[in-house]
């Protein structure tokens, strides 16, 4: 039997398809490509010596999604596709809403069918909107501040609705903070598309040359350099989490959500010195005005992880930085031989792996 994995090409997915293989299990990648590479599969056949299954579809469209069921013995599904630019979230929300809960409700519908009832879903601490304290537990009032984190708040409900009109389902809601690192081989991280949207790219980007500098948004904040603080998890760590909640959603039915951090926070003139350090390469930034929405403080409270799932972030912010580098100067400019989900691209044997239309 196999573990379905819903966007396995991208950032979390790719590393969580690593700690699943290497871990003994069988997985099927589904992804359409829109913000992954193909040639991550490659890296990850490779770092895992492993061959799986790769379907080159959209969840939208059900009748492939039904084939992907149909085929294969699922026996419960990791679920990470979707799109996660917040910028973008405001320019297109309704892209985003349908994207995002029509696909995840077309997933649901599938997997009732075929009587898979076990799921753990990619969420994020965006659900808690801009927390009135710190340490953030998954007690606190839920709320969401742009079209992106809704859809994640919107899929969370959803999913409970699922649950209580049938209680044999299982679902963990995993609440991300901020990932951030790579595999230590160098061979898989994060590629974002065009200008990147999240800290640690940026500044590995401007480190690499790709970039001038770094913009730091705002440092006005009751902080202690007057910068953000967040909550930086290593993405090996998050990947980890998610086979625990796997052990955790196969052994009981319910739902239940929990924080993935590591309890601590850094600020980003912080993180910017510990790269550097880590590097050794100079992180030139300019201080701009702040942005709308952002809080001033936000770090997980993640003991419910712990005792529940037996899980705890163990990577230290010095790795993070390391692996983060090493990614960065292996691949300068992220994947080569860029595709994406192109007509032609069917049965194609890619040596460890098969993509499939």
């Amino acid at each position: 039997m196999a573990i379905l994995v819903t966007g396995g090409a991208g950032y979390i997915g790719s590393h969580t398809c690593v700690e699943l293989l290497n871990a003994g299990h069988e997985i099927v990648v589904l992804d359409n490509f829109i913000n992954s590479n193909p040639e991550s599969l490659n890296r990850i056949s490779e770092i895992t010596g492993c061959m799986f299954k790769t379907y080159s579809i959209d969840l939208l469209d059900k009748e492939k999604v039904d084939q992907v069921f149909e085929e294969n013995d699922i026996e419960a599904v990791i679920h990470f596709a979707g799109l996660k630019a917040v910028g973008e979230s405001l320019s297109i929300p309704l892209h985003y809403y349908h994207n995002n809960i029509t696909g995840t409700v077309v997933l649901c519908e599938v997997m009732k069918r075929h009587n898979v009832k076990k799921l753990v879903f990619s969420s994020s601490a965006t659900v808690y909107g801009i927390p009135k304290q710190c340490p953030i537990s998954e007690e606190f009032p839920l709320s969401a501040l742009n079209p992106y984190g809704r859809t994640k708040l919107m899929i969370e409900e959803i999913l409970r609705d699922l649950y209580v009109s049938d209680n044999a389902w299982s679902i963990a809601l995993l609440r991300y903070f901020n990932p951030i690192g790579a595999h230590k081989s160098g061979l898989i991280g994060e590629d974002p598309n065009g200008i990147p949207n999240n800290l640690m790219p940026y500044i590995t980007q401007v480190a690499v040359g790709k970039l001038k500098e770094l913009s730091v948004f705002g440092n006005q904040y009751p902080t202690k350099d007057g910068t953000g603080i967040r909550d930086y998890i290593h993405v090996v760590d998050l990947a980890v989490g998610h086979l625990r909640a796997l052990d955790k959603v196969s052994n009981s039915t319910g739902i239940d959500a929990f924080n993935l951090g590591t309890g601590k926070g850094y600020s980003v003139l912080e993180m910017v010195e510990a790269f550097e350090k880590a590097s050794l390469k100079k992180v030139h930034y300019k201080i701009v005005d702040e942005r709308h929405g952002d809080a001033a403080v936000s770090y997980a409270d993640p003991l419910k992880a712990k005792q529940e799932l037996g899980w705890v972030a163990e990577k230290s912010i010095e790795e993070m930085c390391e692996d983060s580098w090493k990614w960065q100067m292996k691949n300068p400019n992220g994947y080569k031989n860029r595709i994406v989900d192109e007509e032609n691209l069917h049965k194609v044997n890619s040596g460890d792996f098969f993509i499939l239309n």
